[in-house]
């Protein structure tokens, strides 16, 4: 299939322009930044929030609680794998070159990049995260999906993406990580709470809050024999 419009009048096309023009005013320290940022360094945030939220999920008041918000985390990154893998025929569809490839005034940051530009996959992979965070927690979800924003703006900014590259990964990654989060769920919960209740694994999914008392035994029921005893005295 032919790519989108590439003509200049194109408000993709002009958005595109606008937001790599930045870089070329930049100083070459910052752009250096927004590169590795854009290519390395909002995802591995992304990974250390899921982490963060895995973290607090574990301390959850009881066994099943933490279990339930644990799959909830567990959904975020599979989302995202899974987004990528339905973006593989999306892209051999479309089949739209990169933004340089047909403006080549464009100053691009990161080189090599020889795969087709609809849809991004980092887009795609921080908005699912994001996206799947939310489901968890709406606070880290929050911050995800901001990381996802930045994310899309950078691709933009070091020229690798058009702007409706990165909004095609926004609603692929959205789709999956809500439209299959039911699914998701009813599977990975019951995985979650066995792992819960091993021994091996109980760590993983649940931690005990400090000071928490434990469940008091309850008192043995005296024999009939010891009540006879007592009556006989």
């Amino acid at each position: 299939m032919a790519g989108l419009d590439e003509s200049g009048s194109n408000p993709d096309v002009s958005l595109l322009y606008d937001i790599n023009g930045l870089a070329e005013d930049s100083p070459r320290w910052f752009a250096r930044a927004m590169e590795f940022v854009g290519e390395y360094g909002i995802l591995l945030a992304l990974v250390l929030l899921v982490l963060w939220c895995w973290w607090g999920a574990r301390k959850r008041g009881t066994l099943d609680d933490a279990a339930t918000s644990v799959a909830a985390v567990v959904w975020a990154p599979l989302a995202a794998a899974l987004a990528v893998l339905v973006n593989v025929p999306i892209r051999g569809f479309v089949e739209r070159p990169r933004p340089f490839v047909d403006h080549q005034d464009l100053d691009v940051l990161v080189k090599g990049k020889t795969d087709y530009s609809f849809v991004s996959d980092h887009a795609t992979l921080a908005m699912a995260i994001g996206v799947g965070l939310f489901v968890a927690n709406r606070r880290f979800g929050i911050a995800g999906i901001a990381l996802a924003v930045a994310e899309g703006f950078c691709r933009v900014f070091m020229g690798v993406h058009y702007p409706t590259d990165v909004v095609g990964g926004f609603a692929l990654g959205t789709a999956v990580a809500l439209l299959l989060s039911p699914l998701a769920m009813a599977l990975l919960t019951p995985l979650t709470k066995a792992v819960g209740r091993s021994a091996r694994g109980s760590g993983l999914v649940w931690r005990r809050a400090r000071g928490a008392a434990p469940v008091a035994a309850l008192p043995e029921p005296e024999s009939a024999g010891s009540d006879e005893k007592d009556l006989a005295a």
